[in-house]
């Protein structure tokens, strides 16, 4: 028998024999366990060359009117009541037959504003200012004509519950800045939840690390930061670190479960050592609250949540999404019985905010590197449903950019010129997905994940970056 194969004669040998080998099975358990308990949420190089870092998703929710808002149309107001020219081809809606619909103009005026010179309704006079900073798409589309299915695709790029929505698959891709603060934050309506509920904030089949911290309404957005009386900061911070060495001993190698529990105790703590000054606006100047609408009746609630925005990204929060819009109906954009009523109260609770958010970043030097992005599910129909409200329509409909590498005073697309279809440079959610993930340095393709045998993405096909705006 060759040299090599002789069998050891006793224990000592072999154990002599095996020490290195022991030696490597060490280390690899010690390098399987370091990898298990890193950081999952560190900093990551973007793909390519970013111009923001951050991201202030503006969702208004239930579909505003792009013909109340953005997208003036004379000839609407010329056929009003009667039925839409054949021309302008055919459309499912929701709820209204479009055969026997008849067209509704609109009460509301546009004017120019800027150096640009950018029509925008009279419904929206603190917004209207900010023009020049703005990208408007005025092109946009979408496949769904209901509630839930819509604002599945417009969060996660898919009609279906259960895919990641932009903000996890940004804190996927980039990581966090902040380690005190969540990376991925909602602040929703306190008015309830939307139809497609929580799911379309979710992580999806994504790692459990990023799925999103969703805020309270109210002045507390989050509870409990205090320290309990007679505790310390000391003794929290041992009683942490029991937790966490418990935690690691019981871990296994690669459970993102569990590794998602543990970062949750760590942020835990340090939000309750650092988060309370970002919740506490009462240090914001009278001013910068005046700015906001703050103490207003009508302007407090929204206010308050665009200004909590802002101090979230400048203390390195990714991914905020902040809704207008709450419940079912009437309390969202959702106008299908009276336009009129419907819009000028959803503004009124938002407008100035809106206005006041682009303003504050602008002046402090962050709209350069934070990406704000305006709009909702889909808009609405240029035929009137029950004589002055408006059904859903998927087919055409405005939104907007600002800051973030984002060229502002500029127009993108049309709709036609009863603001029924997109017929100029037409843009789908993924093309809006894409754009933001391209400001951010991020590539859709390169941005994917294994799930059940498929290498997903955001933007499920290839989408393209709205190239007049960046």
């Amino acid at each position: 028998m060759p040299e090599h194969y002789r069998p050891t004669r006793d224990r000592r040998e072999f154990l002599t024999d095996a020490f290195c080998g022991f030696g490597a099975l060490a280390f690899g358990a010690m390098t399987a366990r370091a990898d298990a308990i890193k950081n999952p949420l560190a900093a990551k190089t973007p793909h390519m060359a970013a111009k923001a870092k951050s991201v202030i998703l503006l969702c208004m929710a239930g579909g505003p009117s792009h013909m109340e808002t953005y997208d003036p149309k004379p000839l609407l107001n010329k056929l009003n009541g009667e039925k839409r020219p054949a021309e302008f081809g055919e459309a499912k809606y929701q709820f209204i037959n479009s055969k026997g619909a008849r067209l509704l103009g609109t009460k509301r005026t546009f004017q120019r504003y800027g150096k640009s010179g950018i029509e925008v309704s009279d419904l929206l006079p603190y917004t209207a200012k900010c023009v020049d900073d703005m990208a408007i798409i005025r092109s946009c589309h979408a496949d769904m004509v209901v509630h839930s299915a819509a604002q599945y695709q417009l969060m996660t790029g898919r009609i279906l519950p259960g895919y990641p929505s932009m903000g996890s698959w940004v804190i996927y891709g980039l990581g966090a800045e902040s380690d005190s603060l969540p990376s991925y934050a909602v602040l929703p309506d306190p008015k309830g939840a939307l139809e497609a509920g929580n799911p379309m904030y979710s992580n999806g089949f994504l790692p459990a690390i990023y799925q999103p911290s969703m805020m309270r309404p109210g002045a507390r957005p989050v509870l409990n930061l205090d320290l309990p009386a007679n505790v310390t900061l000391d003794q929290r911070r041992k009683t942490l670190g029991l937790l966490r060495g418990l935690n690691e001993a019981a871990m296994t190698p690669g459970d993102d479960e569990f590794a998602a529990r543990i970062n949750a105790y760590d942020l835990a703590f340090k939000m309750q050592t650092e988060a309370p000054a970002v919740f506490d606006i009462s240090k914001e100047s009278q001013e910068t609250k005046d700015l906001y609408g703050i103490g207003k009746e009508k302007t407090d609630d929204f206010g308050r949540r665009c200004l909590l925005a802002r101090r979230m990204v400048e203390r390195g929060v990714r991914f905020v999404c902040l809704v207008a819009g709450g419940g079912t109906g009437a309390t969202q954009w959702d106008a299908h019985d009276d336009i009129e009523e419907n819009h000028l109260r959803m503004a009124l609770h938002s407008d100035q905010a809106t206005a006041a958010l682009l303003t504050d970043l602008k002046r402090r030097g962050l709209l350069d590197s934070t990406l704000v992005v305006w709009g909702g599910e889909f808009g609405r129909s240029p035929e009137a449903q029950g004589g002055k409200g408006r059904d859903h329509n998927n087919l055409g409909f405005s939104m907007w950019m600002a800051g973030g590498g984002v060229k502002g005073g500029t127009i993108v697309g049309a709709t036609d010129a009863i603001g029924l279809r997109a017929i100029e440079k037409p843009y789908h959610f993924r093309d809006v997905h894409t754009t933001i993930l391209h400001q951010l340095g991020l590539n859709q393709d390169a941005l994917s994940f294994m799930h059940q045998g498929r290498r997903e993405r955001l933007t499920e096909v290839h989408g393209e970056v709205i190239k007049e705006i960046v």
